[in-house]
């Protein structure tokens, strides 16, 4: 019995924790899966903010892309023989001259050292397609000049490209043409940017168009000069900038040194996709998870009862077998000697024959008995209920027991309250509940020979309580006492004859007379057990119920 009730709990350890595990690799999927598609749609929008800085970078590159496709050498050539702007080079600079996006175009031949030394800056004019004295021009194009050229000393022996950009922030963009196979530069050639156009014209328009407003693309994109601490342009004016706020920070590749797009990402449709899938989807796992444990606890618990049932009844089937054998023992012994004619004496005849009669209302009482559990059992109870005073029927049965209750040194104490209503019960029902109730009061006393019997009405409700100040009940074994063949294991109640089936026979009988019981013990005090009836309704006029005067009960003061 012991292995067995360890497997079981063995297998039910196994059951939880293999739940357990699946229900932790399921958790761990949905959430990753949700991170997945989070990160993915995250991914996806900063893919969108690198492709838009490359669109920036692109709106420079025609200039640059109509140089490098030039003759650098032949370049070289011209310019180092005439000290003049080749004709392909000027064709090349007028038509970069007409984007708006640049306001000037300056030219520094590759002897160039600084602004200081002379005349050394010249300025494109587009209606001679020559290079003209420049006499006054920003000093930011000095400074493009001399970035590019500081960067050209560096990197001429090892470059192998014929052209190299350099911006000076949103300023100029300067590019220095080069003849790779004599590592020498030809010449350089600034792009003075104008940045209102630059910004108002094309990167305010391009951020609305490319990302849309905030509820559209779920991220909202500043254009933000970092070292002013400037918002250029945003693509949606709704929202106020705070630097605290800032999620992500995409800068420009190789240009527009001050500028960055500064970005706050909003769960978007995918994501709030993702979001809720993940909620619903732990709620249904959730509540998968909780019916599998809940049918798993049932099932070890219904095992566990039924276990316990098989036990009791086991334990039931031996007492009862013996309980058989000794009055049919007793009336056989008698019997024979009867039979016999062993016994001539009178009093021994009535004392032979008390014997016979007391065994067989024994044999009779535990017969009754069991038939009532295989009726419950097969549903097979059938009542007969009508209007009954519950005071007489009491009277009737301390009348009828009267002598195995003073047998067992019991004086009933009865209270009643008055003017009890009538109820509508079944009488073979109700002298079933009150004998088993009696019975077991004067079974479980010890030394104090107490019997209580009161009625009383409790809420449209008839009660009978029946109290002794015997053995009492164990708390946790309260809940049981009502169940088939359950007997409390109590060293007090150990020698105490009995079969588990009193309560469970009473509670059966309660409830189909619509009935309810309950009970209240004290452990080791004694107990008070409480059946309540539906009263019936009675008339104004209806007489005050009490007990028949000349009966012999006593009511208790």
């Amino acid at each position: 019995m012991r292995k067995l009730l360890s497997i079981r709990w063995i297998l039910l350890g196994m059951a939880f924790l293999a739940i357990v595990g699946l229900t932790g690799m399921n958790v761990y999927s949905l959430y990753a899966l949700h991170e997945s598609t989070v990160k993915a749609t995250a991914d996806a929008q900063k893919n969108q903010l690198a492709d838009f800085s490359y669109t920036v970078r692109n709106r420079f590159r025609p200039p640059v892309e109509s140089i490098w496709r030039l003759n650098m050498e032949q370049l070289h050539a011209d310019i180092s023989t005439t000290h003049q702007l080749p004709e392909q080079l000027a064709d090349v600079l007028v038509q970069a001259s007409k984007d708006p996006i640049f306001e000037e175009i300056y030219f520094a031949f590759p002897d160039y050292e600084s602004c200081s030394t002379g005349n050394e800056i010249k300025r494109f004019d587009v209606d001679s397609k020559k290079l003209v004295e420049a006499s006054d021009f920003p000093e930011y194009v000095c400074d493009g000049f001399g970035l590019t050229r500081s960067r050209m000393n560096v990197l001429i022996n090892d470059y192998r490209f014929n052209t190299k950009v350099v911006f000076d922030t949103h300023r100029s963009m300067t590019v220095a043409l080069i003849n790779p196979r004599g590592n020498v530069v030809v010449a350089y050639i600034a792009f003075v940017i104008d940045t209102n156009f630059l910004i108002s014209d094309f990167l305010a328009p391009q951020l609305v168009e490319v990302f849309g407003s905030r509820e559209q693309s779920g991220m909202t994109v500043w254009l933000h000069d970092w070292v002013r601490n400037e918002v250029l342009a945003v693509n949606d004016d709704d929202v106020e900038y705070n630097r605290r706020n800032i999620q992500y920070i995409q800068r420009f590749p190789d240009l527009l040194d001050n500028w960055n797009l500064k970005v706050i990402f909003d769960k978007d449709t995918a994501a709030l996709a993702a979001q809720t899938a993940l909620v619903r989807n732990l709620i249904v796992l959730s509540g998968g998870v909780l019916l599998l444990i809940g049918s798993l606890l049932v099932m070890f618990i219904i095992s566990q009862r039924e276990r316990s049932l098989v036990d009791r009844q086991a334990g039931f089937i031996a007492n009862v077998t013996h309980e058989l054998k000794t009055p049919l023992a007793v009336m056989q012994a008698a019997g024979e000697n009867l039979a016999d004619g062993r016994v001539k004496d009178p009093e021994r005849l009535k004392t032979y024959g008390q014997h016979i009669h007391n065994e067989s209302l024994r044999l009779r009482s535990m017969i009754e008995k069991l038939l009532d559990v295989a009726r419950s059992d097969a549903g097979q109870h059938q009542i007969k209920p009508s209007t009954c005073n519950i005071v007489d029927l009491i009277e009737s049965y301390l009348i009828e027991n009267k002598s195995l209750i003073a047998g067992n040194n019991f004086e009933p104490h009865v209270e009643i309250e008055e003017n009890i209503p009538q109820v509508f019960i079944d009488k073979d029902s109700f002298a079933t509940i009150l004998s088993n109730l009696v019975e077991n009061a004067m079974k479980y006393s010890s030394d104090e020979k107490y019997l209580s019997i009161r009625v009383k009405t409790n809420d449209k409700m008839v009660a009978l309580e029946v109290e002794d100040r015997g053995h009492g009940i164990p708390p946790k074994a309260q809940k049981y006492i009502f169940d088939k063949f359950y007997r409390v294991e109590d060293p007090l109640t150990a020698r105490t004859k009995g079969h588990g089936l009193g309560l469970s026979i009473v509670k059966t009988h309660v409830l189909l007379n619509g009935g309810k019981i309950d009970v209240k013990s004290n452990y080791r005090k004694g107990s008070i057990f409480s059946v309540q009836f539906p009263m019936q309704k009675v008339s104004e006029n209806a007489a005050k119920i009490s007990l028949n005067p000349e009966s012999k009960v006593e009511y208790a003061n």
